[in-house]
């Protein structure tokens, strides 16, 4: 030990004593830092900055007339473009926006075609065509830049698609709640038919009593008739009222199905967002049933799960009472077993909040989540996943059939009021032929009498069957049930089915830059390339090395190395603080580790080229492009080939990014611990090959690197 204390301050004594030497340990120490800051700097906010990247814009769109009155979408998006600075929109013509992609003045183009506001009012008609967005982009020019204008691109569509789809719909509901307006303001009329309608049928034995007793009593039957004659133009008045509100409705309900059919893609996406919400649930209860999860992490989990899961029963709760408003025009019910269907699924959730409440008050309480509570809350994220995927699979085969199936009968019992109310219209005449021809018979004597009483049997049975028919449309529907669902709030449907879901984000462990996010790998990295650099330009060896042992010459030169690294990782750390002032949440920790990590590094790359010669410098540069493809730095390590995901555990890399990851956004002390003990593993293993492999394997590797020597072509 005492021979390693001599050769490390020797080595001291040389430096300080030594100005050239102290300029090229300074130079040393300061130059990783550069590698890191700069890195982290030119990533600082990459994306915050994407107003320079050009795309170019081409509006051909020619318009289109949509029930007279003119429109040009392109017109519009060009408009709406303009005031957008998210990114370089430059509007060109098509021609230069072609040739300004390939050559790579721009690195995507836009192009509205002429037909875009043509098709997109097809909505209106019975064929279809989707309206389409020309988006092209040049790749070779950057990795990233096809990324963030794809994500412009889409983002444009998405904004065009909902504001067509709140536009569509509030005419859709408009003309709804118009109608129901309408229906509930002359409800009294039709309500009259149908009392008038009941009254004259009641009277008919008194009518024909009356008919039978002209022959004996023409003065009572004289003022019978009168009083007969009296109503009746009023129940005319009805009747026709009655029948033309009728052919109104059943009009309407033909247009509504008509209309009710653009909407269909809508309700559609709502069931597709619900399920993509269930199985974001899905994901975070994966993360709940692993094994050994912390009570904070379950803590945190829940909360997100709170707040998806009530989102989910929310829209759910629409849905079904959407569905039953419709089910309520169905005689058969068409919609109840869609409507069971939905309420299962919004019970599950229910469920699966209460399940989650339990395992927050139990984390909350400082407890290890219940098993059973977890296995019962995955087994209810199952099936609420497999309900969601059953109802959206079964949409176009089932559900829609069942939608217009309800819409359909309702225009048949429609249609079924207004024959009846035209058939009592077509009576009106006969009624009044026999009132006024027993007005006559009252004059005229037993010979008129006789021709009534001949044609009244007829006339009864006019009026019963269209009494009847009243009845029987009274049992099966409720107009009052029809008005409700008609009358709705046009702008909050509209609102809900343009956008039937919102997404709330929680941010755990927030870092405001994608620099800082960065930081742990660019430091890390610069650790290594710093330790690279040392034994690059300073030797290993020792001049008087036959005077001391192997272990001693091994570890007083690694001390020198590690004094060095030591100050390397303060620059380094330090400046990411209060230089280019990273968002670190644990500095002093931050620090640390960073000393750690150029502690346990250094010790490697010194042990390999101690050991192994320029050999070992190889090695050094070798294992440190593997760990910049298998540590995670970058990419997340799931995404990468198998070779590398196996690689990922055994690299100190691994536990020297996960480490200052924590210490940057947020410490978990347990992550920490894990990390710190697996690198001093590694170093430990590393310093006892040092210390009882140096001197044989050196040997071996002396005498090759002796004769590689020879060749004349390395130091």
């Amino acid at each position: 030990m005492k021979n390693t204390v001599y050769i490390y301050t020797r080595d001291l004594k040389r430096i300080f004593t030594n100005w050239a030497m102290i300029i090229i340990v300074l130079t040393l120490m300061i130059l990783p830092s550069f590698y890191a800051w700069f890195n982290i700097k030119a990533s600082w906010d990459p994306y915050g900055r994407t107003e320079g990247i050009a795309i170019a814009v081409t509006s051909e769109d020619e318009g289109s007339t949509i029930r007279g009155q003119h429109v040009n979408v392109g017109k519009d998006i060009i408009a709406t473009l303009k005031k957008n600075k998210t990114l370089g929109w430059t509007f060109v013509s098509k021609e230069k926006a072609d040739h300004g992609v390939k050559h790579g003045d721009y690195y995507a183009s836009i192009v509205i075609p002429k037909d875009f506001s043509q098709k997109l009012g097809t909505v209106l008609q019975d064929r279809l065509e989707k309206p389409v967005i020309i988006y092209k982009v040049n790749e070779k020019i950057n990795a990233v830049a096809p990324k963030i204008t794809s994500k412009g691109a889409s983002n444009l569509t998405q904004q065009i698609s909902e504001k067509f789809v709140k536009t569509a719909n509030g005419a859709i509901f408009s003309v709804f709640n118009e109608l129901g307006i309408t229906l509930q303001r002359d409800l009294p009329t039709i309500q009259q038919v149908e009392q008038r309608i009941f009254e004259l049928e009641n009277r008919l034995p008194e009518i024909k009593k009356v008919i039978n007793e002209a022959n004996d009593t023409t003065q009572k039957a004289g003022a019978i008739v009168s009083k007969a004659q009296a109503a009746l133009p009023e129940v005319e008045r009805l009747t026709a009222d009655g029948a033309q509100m009728t052919q109104q409705l059943n009009t309407f309900l033909t247009k509504s199905d008509e209309v009710l059919k653009t909407a269909e893609p809508t309700i559609n996406e709502t069931l597709h967002r619900v399920q993509q919400r269930a199985l974001g649930v899905k994901e975070l209860k994966n993360q709940l049933m692993e094994k050994d999860i912390a009570p904070a992490e379950v803590n945190a989990a829940a909360e997100q799960l709170k707040g998806q899961l009530t989102k989910q029963i929310a829209d759910t709760g629409e849905i079904l009472t959407l569905l039953t408003d419709l089910n309520a025009l169905s005689q058969q019910k068409v919609l109840s077993p869609v409507i069971n269907d939905v309420k299962d699924v919004n019970t599950l959730l229910q469920q699966q909040l209460s399940d989650v409440n339990s395992l927050q008050q139990q984390t909350k309480n400082g407890d290890v989540p219940n098993q059973s509570v977890l296995d019962r809350f995955s087994s209810r994220t199952d099936q609420a996943v497999s309900r969601l995927n059953a109802l959206t699979n079964s949409y176009s085969s089932t559900i829609v059939p069942a939608i217009e199936q309800a819409i359909k009968e309702a225009k048949d019992k429609t249609a079924s009021a207004n024959a009846l109310l035209d058939e009592a219209n077509k009576s009106m005449p006969d009624v009044s032929n026999v009132l006024s021809k027993t007005a006559s018979g009252i004059l005229l004597g037993q010979q008129e009498l006789a021709k009534i009483t001949k044609d009244f049997p007829r006339i009864e049975q006019n009026v019963h069957n269209i009494a009847d028919k009243i009845r029987e449309f009274q049992r099966k529907e409720n107009i009052e049930d029809i008005i409700n669902l008609l009358k709705n709030d046009v702008q909050k449907e509209s609102d809900f089915f343009a956008k039937p879901v919102l997404l709330k984000e929680e941010r755990l462990y927030p870092i405001p830059n994608y620099g800082s996010a960065m930081s742990p790998f660019y430091t890390t990295l610069c650790l290594w390339v710093g330790a690279l650099l040392l034994v690059s330009i300073l030797s290993v060896e020792v001049a008087d090395e036959e005077r001391f042992k192997s272990y001693e010459v091994y570890l007083g030169r690694l001390l020198t190395f590690l004094s060095i690294a030591l100050v390397q990782a303060f620059i380094v750390t330090i400046g990411d603080l209060f230089l280019i002032k990273t968002y670190v949440v644990d500095k002093v920790p931050f620090i640390f580790l960073g000393l750690l990590c150029s502690f346990v590094f250094m010790t490697i790359v010194y042990t390999l080229v101690a050991i192994f010669g320029n050999a070992g410098k190889a090695m050094a540069i070798v294992l440190l492009v593997l760990q910049l493809s298998a540590a995670g730095g970058t990419f997340p390590i799931q995404v990468v080939p198998a070779f590398f995901q196996a690689l990922n555990p055994f690299l100190p890399f691994t536990y020297a990014i996960s480490m200052m990851r924590e210490v940057v956004g947020g410490m978990l002390a347990d992550i920490v611990r894990k990390d710190v003990t697996v690198l001093l593993c590694i170093w430990l293993g590393v310093l006892l090959v040092g210390i009882f492999l140096h001197k044989p394997l050196s040997k071996t590797s002396a005498k090759l690197t002796k004769k590689a020597r020879e060749s004349k072509l390395i130091h």
